[in-house]
């Protein structure tokens, strides 16, 4: 059964939860989990194509947008229409967007970033109860500020 994690970040901006991303994603592939970022739309898709080539100095994150000529190639994808191929053998799913994707329950994880914005609060309790409802064991995770 998917394992859901929620990380439940103090701050209230898109930057934070976006630079959060960033961090998660690149300890997920470091675990040795191939990836699925799902992004709210295509704008978000490519703001986090563009931040995970620069969110560190250091860090090296091979990643791409679905249906780019590297999609098929790279552990990280990015996407926010539809679903990666089932065939790619994507372990994890990173949910940015405010809906739980129909297909969520391919992967062996998802995990879900909640900061303290408004729309982002509303719209993640409402994932959790459905997960809940649903029987899948959920986990929150509480965060500490990143200027802590």
């Amino acid at each position: 059964m998917t394992r859901i994690d929620f990380y439940i970040l103090p701050d209230t901006t898109l930057e934070a939860r976006l630079g959060f991303a960033c961090r998660l994603a690149e300890t997920i592939h470091g675990k040795g989990y191939r990836l699925h970022l799902h992004a709210e739309d295509e704008a978000m898709a490519h703001d986090l194509d563009e931040r995970l080539w620069t969110f560190r100095p250091d860090a090296y994150l091979p990643h791409a947008l679905l249906g780019s000529d590297l999609a098929d190639s790279v552990a990280v994808t990015i996407g926010h229409a539809g679903p990666p191929e089932p065939d790619r053998g994507i372990q994890a799913l990173l949910n940015l967007a405010p809906d739980i994707p129909e297909w969520f329950s391919r992967f062996e994880r998802v995990a879900e970033i909640i900061n303290q914005h408004q729309q982002v609060l509303t719209a993640k309790r409402a994932c959790w109860q459905t997960y809940k409802q649903r029987g899948y064991p959920v986990q929150a995770h509480q965060l500490r500020s990143q200027s802590d």
